[in-house]
């Protein structure tokens, strides 16, 4: 049985009428009587009761017919969800956001994927730290990666976003925070909070290069998380330099002072499997580097109508 059988049934039965079926069908009337023939003989049951005037249905045909639109109805829907797919409308996409991008672009992210592509279910993980994300996706864990590169894996592909300006994060109290900005050479002697060292942070590594060109090796209070990072600060335990980004997280107790000078910069790219073809991830990548290459051309217009940046929480 075919689901053209299908079709041509109900076509007669809802007709009641062979001429009528078959020019709505746009084929001739014998060869689709001759199908209903063939749909009889294969399911071994009379489905119509034919007479010279009109034609009746069974009860086995009534039956048949609920059944028969139901699968048609449901063939349908199957074609629509694999063209769906096969255009990204329709899948599901994990992506994972380091932790410095976890408060400024996961939610506004949320939003504009949720609004392009309702049919992809998301599966979002903040605060997730450029090693983690490599394994994650070298693991199929998560499909897209915002990190921080380098990333060394031959399997990945990456395309930087934007370069971000390191700023300092102070606790209010802290005689720095009087002033518009922060000298990296006034943080010498003082507790820096930042990331891990052993999990090969990118902003680690540009922190230590920063205050060694500054002339001094900082002292590191070690974290793994934003959150926690600008927590320890707003408790006096310390102060931190971090992407510019970090500033969308607000935590009472801590404020934000831009670099004197040339800040140094870190990236923020997209990543994903170099062999990546689900449509559903690739059109989610093009949303965020639409979202991501607006928000940064917004921010830069906004620095250069406010500079300089003082911001307090």
């Amino acid at each position: 049985m075919e689901l053209r059988h299908l079709r041509y049934y109900v076509a007669v039965a809802e007709e009641c009428h062979f001429g009528r079926a078959a020019a709505r069908l746009h084929i001739a009337q014998p060869p689709l009587s001759q199908q209903i023939k063939q749909l009889e003989a294969e399911l071994g049951v009379q489905l119509l009761v034919r007479s010279t005037r009109r034609v009746e249905l069974t009860a086995a045909g009534e039956r048949f017919l609920v059944r028969a639109r139901d699968l048609l109805t449901q063939a349908e829907a199957a074609v629509d969800e694999a063209r769906r797919v096969a255009v990204g409308e329709v899948g599901r996409v994990a992506i994972g956001f380091t932790g410095t991008a976890t408060y400024e672009l996961l939610p506004s992210l949320s939003r504009a994927l949720r609004t392009e592509l309702p049919g992809v279910e998301l599966d979002l993980r903040g605060e997730m730290l450029t090693p983690s994300q490599t394994e994650a996706l070298l693991d199929r864990r998560i499909d897209i990666g915002l990190l921080r590169p380098p990333v060394g894996d031959v399997d990945l592909t990456t395309r930087d976003l934007r370069q971000e300006p390191l700023i300092a994060v102070l606790p209010e109290s802290h005689p720095l925070a009087a002033g518009t900005h922060v000298d990296i050479a006034d943080l010498r002697g003082e507790t820096l909070v930042g990331y891990p060292s052993q999990h090969r942070s990118v902003i680690h590594d540009a922190v230590i290069e920063a205050c060694r060109s500054a002339g001094f090796v900082p002292q590191a209070a070690e974290v793994a998380e934003t959150s926690t990072l600008v927590s320890f600060v707003a408790a006096g335990l310390g102060i931190a330099l971090v992407p510019r980004s970090v500033q969308h997280l607000r935590i009472t107790g801590a404020t934000y002072r831009p670099l004197s000078g040339r800040a140094p910069t870190v990236a923020l790219a997209v990543a994903t499997r170099r062999d990546e073809s689900d449509p559903a991830v690739l059109r989610a990548v093009d949303v965020i580097v639409r979202l991501v290459n607006q928000d940064s051309n917004r921010l830069n217009r906004d620095q250069l109508r406010t500079s300089p940046l003082s911001i307090d929480m």
